[in-house]
């Protein structure tokens, strides 16, 4: 992975900066200070060979009287968070050609509220996948340093930057790894890599615990398969005992033939995204360890592949949860809700301050909302406004969706406490409702990220989607915190006052 620094750096001591690339930042109408940098963009802007429109480049070799190797000027628009993530992710592209091993990001004042996006931006448009592929050729950048006025200040959203990038970065490569590479087992092992962070312990469950559990929900979507199921459970510890954890929830279905009721060949190979759920979970704790919050934190993650087979689960079956709900199985394609309801249930051993599971669970979210935002279902109005905040503070978009009753009336079953499925009006909402059976001693919130998780075509592969999202909303609870050290202040006081 890149590395990133963060370096006090004004437009006049830019141009005596040595450095493979320079990319600058420029909104519409941002003061210059005066300088051989400023003269430059102004003599580009009167001739027209350079605007502030967002993702408007303009590369220089060996500019004369700079010592920059090369200088691109980028257009961020209005200076708007998407602007900025457009106007680097363009700069960056400019320069993947070139042998360019440092990156220096020259922001102004105006744009640092802006820091991480373009970090994180910087760190996108650098990704090479190559685990699998050893003829790929990762690019030449090795660092990438974000110049700006003041570097002192922006201290914290530089560290958090850092986190979310290793994050994204690692929840991207495994959501990107073919299934023979990305095993439950392989899942299991990476949980433990990240264990070995300080505050981050783990646990792995195999069939013979999750039997005794009485987690026969997600036992039945693996056993058809040759890959033994994994059961997840890590922990990061940040806080005092007493402060009530979050619980993140990961589906892992770590590939989905849609088992009995299988799925159309082609695009199939894209259903090795479908534990793309997990990879967020493991990305966010990644994050956590490196930016270690004060709160608490537990990741549970249900992994199995989705085979078909002499074993294979059946329409017409009826599984028992570890709630106790009885569940007959319409659809063996609708597998994901089958390991999640098992996961949610063990969650409520924890006393949860929110749950919020993950998963790329419908098509139906995809025609409803397409590749923008992921689908976010919510039982608690805070839980539900605080994670379309952390969304819009990281352009990593949601959109709340309904959970109406009434919705829930096509999952009853003859045979069973609930089926599986309903028909295929709201299918993505009717998904949600089967979840939330199994989420009601909780907070809780369910993102289905079936059209945010990976992109196909041309740009096929993992986008580390909803890592953004959750680390920001996770960190914004830190402050919700009091600590015991805060307590004894607080009774102190009381005690003075009496």
């Amino acid at each position: 992975m890149m590395n990133f620094e963060l370096l006090s750096l004004s437009w006049a001591k830019a141009a005596t900066f040595k450095t493979d690339a320079m990319v600058v930042l420029v909104a519409d109408g941002q003061k210059q200070e005066p300088g051989l940098l400023s003269t430059m963009l102004d003599q580009a802007q009167k001739t027209g060979d350079f605007s502030s429109a967002a993702g408007q480049c303009m590369l220089w070799w060996k500019p004369p009287g700079l010592s920059a190797l090369r200088l691109v000027l980028v257009g961020i628009g209005k200076g708007r968070a998407q602007d900025v993530r457009q106007g680097v992710a363009a700069g960056l592209a400019a320069l993947k050609k070139s042998k360019s091993q440092s990156v220096t990001l020259l922001m102004q004042a105006a744009q640092t509220e802006h820091l991480v996006l373009a970090a994180q931006a910087a760190a996108d448009a650098a990704y090479v996948y190559t685990a699998t592929k050893p003829s790929a050729k990762a690019l030449s950048f090795k660092k990438i340093i974000l110049g700006v006025p003041q570097a002192s200040s922006l201290k914290a959203p530089f560290e958090l930057a850092k986190a979310q990038i290793a994050g994204v970065s690692l929840a991207r490569e495994w959501g990107n790894r073919p299934a023979n590479h990305a095993t439950p087992d392989h899942l299991a092992q990476v949980a433990k890599q990240i264990a070995k962070h300080s505050r981050v312990s783990c646990e792995v469950l195999g069939l013979k615990e999750v039997t005794k559990l009485g987690m026969g929900s997600f036992a039945a979507v693996a056993q058809a398969s040759a890959q033994p199921l994994r059961f997840i459970i890590l922990k990061y510890k940040g806080a005092a005992d007493s402060q009530a954890p979050t619980v993140l929830v990961g589906k892992g279905i770590t590939f989905d033939t849609g088992g009995i009721s299988l799925k159309p060949g082609p695009g199939m190979d894209e259903m090795k995204f479908d534990m793309c759920g997990a990879a967020s979970v493991l990305g966010t704790f990644e994050a956590l360890a490196q930016l270690q919050p004060a709160i608490n934190v537990v990741g549970l993650i249900a992994a199995c592949e989705n085979m078909p087979g002499g074993k294979a689960l059946k329409p017409g079956d009826v599984v028992t949860s570890m709630s106790g709900q009885t569940i007959e199985i319409l659809n063996t394609d609708a597998e994901g809700r089958l390991v999640l309801c098992d996961a949610l249930t063990y969650a409520k051993r924890f006393k949860p301050s929110a749950v919020i599971d993950i998963a790329t669970l419908t098509g139906a979210c995809v025609i409803a909302l397409g590749h923008l935002r992921s689908g976010l279902y919510a039982s608690d109005e805070k839980l539900a406004g605080a994670l379309l905040a952390a969304g819009e503070r990281t352009l990593d978009l949601c959109w709340r969706m309904p959970l109406d009753e009434e919705y829930g009336e096509g999952l009853k079953s003859n045979f069973a406490d609930v089926a599986n499925i309903a028909d295929r009006s709201a299918g993505s909402v009717t998904a949600a409702k089967f979840l939330q059976r199994f989420a009601s001693d909780f907070p809780w919130a369910h993102l289905d990220i079936a059209g945010t998780a990976w992109k196909s075509g041309a740009a096929k592969g993992a986008t580390g989607r909803p890592v953004p999202a959750l680390l920001s909303y996770l960190v914004s609870q830190q402050a919700k915190v009091v600590r015991p050290a805060q307590r004894t202040v607080t009774a102190r006081k009381r005690s003075a006052k009496a």
